[in-house]
């Protein structure tokens, strides 16, 4: 068996996960959160975050072949899965200021998983790997291109191990050649993204530089006029960390409507809550323009898929993001759309132009898999 441990660390959190990457199970996963706090539940910091990992995983951590570690910004260099030593963490480190909010504590979980299993290679995963041959056309921003070019400023794109991983999977569920299709993927959770794919590689994407451009997000605003940070730096007198915080951490579902979790948002809207209505609203209007812009660059869609925590179960989302869309060749089926099952399925009509699925992505797989197939070019 090749068991992989795939560590996903976050500032406050951590996520981890043993995958059989053969059997593409998972083992045993769990999540320890409160990172930095010590009362109620709370552990002090990673060390003690990883050291309960390892206390729940016991058994399960036997026979591991490696450790994947997600990696938010791999900037304009790193986007193979790379074997971790003392130089990739330098580089990932000075990679921290396009992705403050991943990047930091990515490296404390990598340094923290290093000292606690030495004996094991560790492998980092780029999210903005599946995302690094756009066309220039949609990764070029039109900005003094000496200066982008000093600063390695361009749209990287974000959780391209989701999108590639759900690409994959859609077209084997389709039964068809990855080559032959043309597809936009919707990764709607707390972080959303769009990509438009063709063929398997990936034509335009809705995050940049950072994760912060494209789609509302639980947090994070998505698309704005750049001037409203020279508006607010001068008007507001706000500082760049005061806007930067504001816009990652209190805008998005949560600063239009008080509540990133849509289950609550809905019962928001059914009580009348115009705040929630609004933020509801903001954030279906976003994503059928993203799908709009996607269909025109693709010409068509041979497939729209909706995978992560809000695509794969909300299926109000779903019908209202494609709704009206017959005259585009996509056509929901409303009984198939409110299934609350959780495996991948078909929820457009049997006479829709465009199929609609809905998958469930597995980052965790993905991250194994490209793990061991590191651990096997170097045998």
């Amino acid at each position: 068996m090749n068991r992989v441990l795939v560590v996903n660390s976050g500032s406050s959190s951590l996520k981890y996960a043993v995958v059989d990457a053969d059997s593409g199970s998972t083992v045993a996963d769990g999540i320890v959160e409160r990172i930095g706090e010590t009362k109620d539940g709370g552990v002090p910091d990673h060390a003690a975050a990883l050291q309960a990992a390892f206390d729940a995983l016991d058994d399960d951590m036997a026979g591991l072949v490696a450790v994947g570690h997600r990696v938010v910004h791999g900037g304009p260099d790193l986007y193979e899965p790379t074997l971790v030593d003392d130089a990739l963490i330098g580089k990932i480190d000075e990679l921290s200021p396009l992705a403050p909010l991943h990047n930091p504590p990515a490296l404390l979980g990598i340094e923290v998983a290093r000292r606690a299993l030495p004996d094991l290679p560790h492998i980092a995963v780029f999210d903005t790997a599946f995302f690094h041959d756009l066309p220039p056309a949609a990764a070029t921003y039109a900005i003094d291109r000496d200066i982008a070019a000093q600063w390695g400023i361009r749209r990287y794109g974000f959780h391209g191990t989701s999108h590639q991983y759900v690409s994959e999977q859609a077209a084997e569920f389709l039964g068809a050649p990855l080559d032959s299709l043309r597809q936009i993927v919707l990764h709607l959770g707390n972080g959303a993204s769009a990509s438009a794919i063709v063929g398997g590689r990936p034509v335009e994407t809705s995050m940049g530089l950072t994760p912060m451009e494209g789609l509302v997000m639980g947090t994070r605003s998505g698309d704005l006029d750049p001037g409203i940070y020279a508006y607010l730096w001068r008007t507001a007198n706000m500082s760049v960390d005061d806007i930067e915080s504001m816009l990652n951490r209190r805008s998005g579902m949560l600063g239009l409507g008080g509540h990133i979790d849509f289950r609550v948002v809905h019962r928001q809207i059914e009580s009348g809550d115009a705040a929630a209505q609004l933020a509801y609203d903001v954030y279906i209007h976003r994503l059928r323009k993203y799908i709009g812009a996607y269909l025109a660059v693709l010409g068509s869609a041979d497939v729209i898929t909706f995978t992560a925590g809000v695509g794969e179960n909300d299926a109000a989302v779903r019908r209202d993001a494609v709704s009206g869309m017959t005259a585009l060749g996509i056509e929901l089926d409303e009984q198939r759309n409110t299934d609350p099952s959780k495996v991948a399925r078909r929820i457009s009509t049997d006479d829709s132009a465009t199929t609609v699925l809905v998958i469930p992505t597995d980052e965790e797989l993905a991250i194994a898999r490209a793990c061991v197939s590191v651990l096997t070019n170097r045998s």
